[in-house]
């Protein structure tokens, strides 16, 4: 991690191009002179980015030698009738640049007058509509990791770059005519890493670090394991002061706001301390029930904070004692057999028909709890424009400690790692802003190893 000189809220970025080309053949259009707002968006929880704009055009643009000449809205004359080619390069004043092949989703909210014509554009990449004309349809046998790259790759047929965290389970499936991101979203929910991030006795990450997360980012798609994006460095450090520049940190924090805490209540209806789940094998028409609790991940987890402060524990009662919420899964014992034609899969049937497709006693019930885990914590803070964070970074942020006067002292609490859930980069002509939605799991500083 590299210190970047601190600056003042109210720098602003650039915009060097924002070209967005005509499906028409007629060429296309520089923007960068009527765009009054420009905003960024990536995150965890989405499968392709996006971004927005205002445009606000005068009705004259520069001519032969600099002079204002009268021109036609572009919305008409390009015309902008979505779908759109959008490239876009703008940089922060850290020099960092974001260059971004961006498609045109939407006009809204437009305001035409005799003068000028202000209006919006929604932008998404175009993965976003290679996803609304692609289905899943054959069937895919081995790793779930091994699945996504051939979704992604073959499928959404794209050339972006994909970042996949190995799986330890295999998964057989048929896509029976889903969407890719759909899919792979689900997949997600199901995978578990191929070994503990959290350097449990083993190596195994079963039974204690299921869950991922499939997004976009400007350069890659990501299908990252929550424990593995947790076992990382920050990126950056940021701090919460009176304003002052403080050596080590790489900006002030402009605002905070604590958007969520913990909820004891909304955890035990979740399950997050401890829940039950029946197996059903319809096969053998029984069933068996699985008790997970929140002491069964010691060890296989990577945290953002102290592990030990993941449950409240002065509280009257043990909350890791009784299961606070019931769940039930139809297990899929010898469907799918492995087999290059009929009769090998038979054969295979015949050889292990009692063993599951998907190892979902080890994964589901953990998963479920690591999911609601993770954003037990969320705190929105705005820093200076810093166009080099993503969604899932994981930076170091340090908070004045509330007292009865004016205090320099961190609150050990709330400092430590957070995770980049959502990013939105905020460029305007007065001022270029980095908004950032950052969760985590526990209170207190990460052990160390």
């Amino acid at each position: 991690m590299t210190s970047t000189p601190q600056l003042s809220p109210i720098q602003s970025g650039t915009i060097d191009q924002f070209q967005i080309n005509s499906n028409s053949g007629g060429g296309g259009k520089d923007m960068s002179a009527g765009v009054t707002d420009l905003r960024y968006y990536e995150s965890i929880l989405s499968n392709n980015i996006t971004a927005t704009c205002v445009i606000n055009e005068t009705g004259f643009e520069a001519g032969n030698g600099g002079k204002a000449e009268p021109s036609k809205g572009t919305v008409d004359s390009l015309p902008i009738r979505g779908g759109e080619r959008t490239d876009i390069d703008i940089k922060d004043e850290y020099g960092n640049r974001l260059q971004l092949e961006m498609y045109v989703n939407r006009v809204r909210n437009s305001a035409p007058s005799a003068t000028n014509d202000l209006y919006w554009l929604d932008f998404v990449s175009k993965e976003a509509f290679a996803n609304e004309t692609s289905r899943v349809n054959r069937r895919y046998d081995g790793k779930i990791s091994q699945h996504v790259q051939d979704i992604v790759s073959g499928v959404l047929r794209t050339n972006t770059s994909i970042n996949v965290d190995e799986t330890a389970v295999d998964y057989n499936f048929i896509g029976n005519n889903r969407k890719p991101f759909h899919v792979i979203t689900w997949l997600a929910s199901k995978a578990t890493p191929q070994t503990s991030p959290g350097g449990g006795t083993g190596g195994s990450a079963l039974g204690g670090a299921a869950g991922y997360f499939f997004y976009q980012t400007r350069d890659s798609f990501n299908f990252k394991a929550i424990d593995v994006l947790f076992k990382g460095e920050p990126v950056k450090k940021f701090i919460k002061n009176n304003g002052d520049p403080v050596p080590g940190y790489d900006a002030n924090i402009i605002n905070y706001q604590i958007d969520r805490d913990v909820d004891v209540k909304e955890s035990l209806t979740l399950g997050v301390y401890h829940n039950r789940t029946i197996f059903f094998d319809p096969l053998a028409f029984n069933y068996n029930v699985r008790l997970y609790d929140i002491n069964q991940q010691e060890d296989k987890l990577s945290t953002a904070g102290d592990r030990d402060k993941f449950a409240p524990s002065l509280l009257p009662i043990d909350l890791t004692q009784t299961p606070t919420r019931f769940m039930s899964v139809i297990l899929d014992n010898g469907v799918l057999p492995e087999g290059a034609d009929s009769g090998a899969q038979l054969e295979e049937w015949r050889s292990n028909m009692t063993q599951p497709n998907y190892d979902s006693p080890n994964t589901q019930a953990q998963s479920v709890m690591r999911y609601n885990q993770l954003f037990t914590i969320q705190i929105n803070i705005t820093i200076p424009g810093d166009f080099s964070i993503k969604a899932g970074d994981l930076v170091e942020c340090a908070f004045q400690e509330v007292s009865g006067e004016e205090s320099k002292e961190i609150n050990p609490e709330t400092k430590g790692i957070y995770m980049v859930a959502h990013v939105c980069h905020n460029l305007t002509p007065s001022a270029t802003l980095t908004s950032l939605s950052l969760i985590r799991d526990s209170y207190g500083i990460r052990p160390g190893p």
